[in-house]
């Protein structure tokens, strides 16, 4: 008889796709013989994280199908199961795996689709807290705004794309009119942000997008705006900070004395 701590882990490599002999022993049979009430655990638990996934990748799975999601993510669930006890925490690696799955090499856009859900459900997940608001900047002088270092709201992610990922992502929604997306029409930055009740995100022009991840990166307010003039040297940094304060995109601010 197994010991209780190689039972585990015996029965947790089963769960993860290996074949478990030794488990039969420790297994009451009756009717159902202890082969075929392992295959249910495993099919069980195969099933409940292809549905999670479906949940938290829900665009993903609205442009590849149903039946194509449900084989990539079961093949996902057999690589990798969940360390959290939280079933919203699942799927960090998902992207990445369909950015290299092979059936899914006509779709070259569906891994930066799925970094986007992925975004989306942190934010949403994430608890709201303080933003920064254009009242707490009231007589700050011009010279010390560009010297800030203000960080992104929690939830915050700015995602990159080769690909005009913010149409594709408007396309693929139940309620989406029918048409098509050109692929031209990338590249494409948004900005995904946790708001009131919901998770949302906000297209970026590329400047705009070089000034949020510079912000991202500890830079000064200054900083960040010259790394989007040597995008774009026509940026506004003022346009683009009334902006993204307009998006409550800023925790709020501690400055220094």
């Amino acid at each position: 008889m197994l010991a209780l701590r190689d039972l585990q882990a015996a029965f947790a490599a089963l769960l993860e796709g290996e074949d478990q002999p030794g488990l039969f022993d420790a297994i009451v049979s009756d009717t159902i013989s202890a082969p075929a009430r392992l295959r249910v655990h495993r099919h069980h638990v195969a099933q409940s994280l292809t549905g999670a996934l479906a949940a938290t990748f829900p665009t993903v799975q609205a442009i590849a199908g149903e039946a194509f999601f449900r084989t990539m993510a079961m093949e996902f669930v057999a690589e990798e199961l969940p360390v959290q006890p939280v079933l919203a925490e699942y799927g960090e690696g998902f992207p990445a795996f369909v950015s290299g799955y092979g059936p899914a090499a006509t779709l070259a856009y569906l891994g930066d689709m799925a970094r986007l859900d992925w975004a989306l459900n942190l934010a949403y997940h994430t608890p709201m807290v303080p933003r920064l608001a254009a009242p707490d900047l009231a007589g700050l002088p011009a010279d010390r705004l560009f010297e800030l270092k203000l960080g992104l709201a929690a939830g915050s992610t700015l995602v990159r794309s080769p690909w005009p990922i913010d149409r594709i992502w408007q396309a693929a929604q139940p309620e989406a009119p029918e048409g098509m997306v050109s692929l031209e029409d990338g590249p494409a930055a948004v900005l995904v942000l946790r708001r009131p009740d919901d998770a949302a995100f906000a297209s970026l022009e590329t400047s705009e997008a070089a000034f949020v991840s510079a912000l991202a990166g500890g830079t000064s307010l200054g900083e960040a705006a010259e790394a989007a003039f040597s995008v774009e040297p026509a940026f506004d940094p003022s346009t683009a900070f009334a902006r993204l304060l307009a998006l409550e995109a800023f925790a709020a601010a501690q400055h220094e004395a």
